[in-house]
């Protein structure tokens, strides 16, 4: 069996949420889930009425993220999801990333 998962690899994302996604929790709801699957990041409500969020973390976290965000929280209506492969943040290379935070 092999010690390589497909979570062990890391995988970043920018997302741009479109539809009823501000003022019904929705970057509360993707808060809680992203901490809770480890992923570091932020969120952000945009002027335009859109959400925005950045998410780094195992591929299969990122993905379960992304099927969430397709959703939102009951009372959202999630119009249209778009996502744009991003660079991993490291480390090593000075860039840091924190736990995952709601922007104001």
């Amino acid at each position: 069996m092999s010690s390589s998962k497909a979570t062990d690899i890391l995988v970043a994302k920018r997302v741009i949420v479109f539809g009823k996604v501000q003022g019904v929790g929705f970057r509360y709801g993707l808060a809680e889930l992203a901490r809770g699957l480890s992923i570091a990041g932020w969120c952000r409500n945009l002027p335009d009425g859109t959400v925005e969020a950045f998410i780094q973390g195992g591929a299969e976290a990122v993905a379960l993220v992304l099927d969430w965000l397709g959703q939102g929280p009951p009372v959202a209506q999630v119009q249209q999801v778009q996502i744009e492969e991003q660079a991993v943040l490291e480390p090593l290379l000075g860039e840091t990333i924190q736990p995952f935070e709601i922007r104001r």
